[in-house]
């Protein structure tokens, strides 16, 4: 019997017992991410937007960069590369660090359909031209994110833009409480319990294992056993399908 036939017969039962909490957790977070795109769909028809991007601000440690989290293209982030390219990108992230207020591009010919917003910061205009508006939004725990919306009809109106951007920081907060309820079930797991989780399942032995690792067999099974308790799993293969389901191990 070969590693990889071992596997898939050990792990169907422990598979099976935890499909339906799997299948729970995805259809919530697919429910609340098209609500998300929704929601950020009627803002974009409101300014007269063709295209919208949502993305989250990377800290400095990340080298601080626009992180597309969804757009008007739904998950493919096509449109985010639209909206962020000819080097507005760079515009937008010097922006949301630096300040609360809207802020907008178009070139001068275009620009009078932003005359009135006079409490908005105004950009470079793209090389390719177009017109574009952006919403920077916080959350309570420091977190920071821009919603873009561009198209040759955008015309935000000065009167409804401070309604607008509220409810970018209402969305802003859902979607922050959907990645926190997220991170919440995510177990804390050190380096060599990856590495062994992910040996696991290629099939080796606690034996191998340790060889593969320079470490005793002893500790070797300590830490599969730390994170079979961690994930909560009966045996080491339902913690493998648990890790993979979770994105721990690929």
């Amino acid at each position: 019997m070969t590693r990889a036939h071992a596997r898939q017969t050990s792990t169907a039962p422990e598979v099976a017992q935890d499909v339906p909490s799997r299948a729970g957790g995805n259809a919530s977070r697919a429910i609340a991410l098209a609500d998300a795109i929704r929601r950020c769909r009627w803002i974009a028809i409101e300014l007269g937007a063709q295209d919208f991007a949502f993305c989250t601000v990377g800290s400095a440690a990340e080298s601080g960069r626009l992180v597309p989290c969804f757009d008007s293209d739904h998950l493919v982030a096509s449109a985010s590369t639209r909206l962020l390219d000819d080097g507005i990108g760079e515009q937008l992230l010097r922006q949301v660090r630096h300040s609360t207020a809207p802020c907008w591009w178009a070139d001068e010919a275009e620009a009078e359909a932003f005359a009135g917003l006079v409490w908005t910061n105004r950009l470079e205009p793209t090389a390719g031209g177009g017109r574009g508006i952006a919403f920077p939004v916080y959350s309570d725990c420091g977190q920071a994110g821009l919603f873009v919306f561009a198209g040759a009809q955008l015309a935000p109106s000065s009167a409804a833009l401070h309604d607008l951007h509220g409810r970018c920081f209402q969305l802003f907060n859902s979607i922050a409480a959907l990645a926190r309820g997220r991170a919440a079930a995510m177990p804390s797991m050190s380096r060599r319990e990856i590495e062994c989780l992910k040996l696991t399942s290629r099939g080796y032995t606690s034996e191998e294992i340790a060889k593969e690792l320079k470490l005793s067999v002893h500790t070797a099974n300590q830490y599969l056993t730390q994170t079979t308790q961690k994930l909560n799993a009966v045996n080491r293969m339902h913690a493998v399908a648990k890790a993979l389901r979770l994105g721990l191990i690929d």
